[in-house]
């Protein structure tokens, strides 16, 4: 007879597929709302799906491979017919987060991101090293069908990463913040937090839509939130930030206006990499440092404690006495 957990097992991971599958679809779409043409290719700035793929990775390991590649092929058949080259799409965009993923399970990484090796391991191995693989393959199945001259490879290959790396970037940091929540902030940092918001809603919107270039408006913003909320602050105002941006680069207003396509693409991904840079960066540093700070006080702690019962002469941990431990080395004192 089948035991009853043999049969959930079927059941879980065929929920867990869904899940994965459905999450990536929907932040395919979501995607897909806002669109470049650089060079006659479309291409998104921020493609969320390498995002969500990646976090899904980390929290349920090569398991959520499969619901990847699902989620890619429900978001290949929303835009075109199936053919031969959509396999290789297909492949790619499910290869370059699962090679994230090892890279970073390579070098130990850790999902709270409370180290600065961790913040960089997500930039430089998930982001910017693992999404070649699904550049590389898309714009050359482009060249392959003759809808790209060989000599635009490199600058459609170029926003093709970029969208694919901010993707990891943005999204895959706030996700992992969220599986990681275990209670709600206190009433205190709730207000906050809200002024925070307040502010933002007004900071972010002049800055990405006012006609003269003010982008710069949102680094003391952002590194105000990194100081009071660390990762979880900083990661949602990027997110805000870069989604605004995007939405008026994609438009073709404020700082955007009256820039060719490529400009538009060059300025946008600056601006999103370098503010999801200092806010991942920077928190990640402050994090290490207060926990560096908690342990220093720990010891101090534990050592003061140690001092206090030498001086009154009081039994150590495990019934030896202070006394004990000066005569042991005494003739006939063992």
């Amino acid at each position: 007879m089948v035991g009853t957990e043999d049969l959930c097992r079927p059941v879980v991971f065929a929920l867990l597929t869904s899940a994965v599958a459905v999450g990536y679809y929907a932040s395919g779409r979501l995607g897909l709302l806002r669109q470049l043409a650089v060079e006659g290719a479309v291409v998104t700035p921020i493609w969320p799906p390498t995002g969500v793929a990646v976090a899904c990775l980390l929290i349920l390991g090569l398991r959520a491979s499969l619901g990847i590649a699902l989620g890619a092929l429900l978001v290949l058949m929303s835009l075109t017919v199936l053919r031969p080259s959509s396999i290789a799409i297909l492949l790619g965009n499910t290869a370059a987060p699962v090679c994230g993923y090892l890279l970073l399970r390579k070098v130990g990484f850790r999902t709270d991101l409370a180290r600065l090796r961790d913040g960089l391991a997500l930039v430089f191995l998930a982001a910017l090293s693992a999404m070649a693989v699904s550049a590389t393959v898309g714009a050359g199945l482009l060249i392959l069908d003759g809808k790209l001259g060989a000599g635009d490879f490199w600058l459609v290959w170029m926003a093709w990463w970029v969208g694919d790396a901010m993707g990891v970037l943005i999204v895959t940091p706030v996700l992992l913040l969220l599986h990681g929540l275990r209670r709600p902030p206190p009433l205190a940092r709730w207000k906050e937090a809200l002024l925070l918001a307040v502010i933002a809603c007004v900071v972010v919107p002049l800055a990405t839509r006012a006609s003269i270039s003010m982008l710069f408006l949102v680094y003391p913003l952002l590194i105000w939130v990194v100081l009071r909320f660390r990762l979880a602050g900083s990661m949602l105002c990027a997110l805000f930030a870069s989604v605004m941006a995007t939405v008026s680069a994609t438009d073709g207003v404020g700082p955007f206006a009256g820039l060719t396509p490529v400009e538009v693409m060059i300025k946008l991904q600056a601006f999103n990499g370098s503010m999801a840079l200092t806010a991942l960066l920077l928190s990640a540093v402050i994090t290490e440092q207060r926990n560096t700070r908690r342990s220093v006080e720990r010891a101090c702690q534990e050592l003061a404690e140690v001092l206090e019962h030498l001086t009154a002469g009081d039994t150590l941990p495990g019934g030896r006495r202070p006394l004990d431990e000066g005569r042991r080395g005494e003739p006939g004192v063992k």
